[in-house]
């Protein structure tokens, strides 16, 4: 293998990895898949599915919260904005 092919997939590789680490995708059905911004590189949540999982349970994990999860929810029609303000002021106070 020449160098250049080595560097090629050693960037290929690379881009891989900050893709992981940057972004959340969410998974709202087998062909529905929304990309959500990650506020710091790391590899949890990287894939979440939402089929079968409560609003409240969604919400209540908080790298997901922080990073805009709600506001997709909203934009998917899972969810109102007025709902998501009850949800978010519960977690703001900390009240579970």
């Amino acid at each position: 293998m020449t160098v250049k092919k080595k560097f090629f997939w050693w960037g290929c590789g690379a881009a891989a990895l900050y893709v992981l680490l940057s972004y959340h995708f969410i998974f709202f059905g087998w062909r529905n898949v929304k990309i959500l911004k990650k506020s710091q590189p790391t590899l949890e949540y990287t894939f979440f599915s939402v089929h079968g999982k409560k609003i409240p349970k969604i919400l209540a994990i908080d790298q997901l919260r922080e990073d805009g999860i709600g506001d997709l929810l909203v934009e998917m029609g899972m969810l109102s904005e007025e709902q998501l303000e009850i949800y978010l002021e519960k977690y703001e106070y900390g009240e579970e």
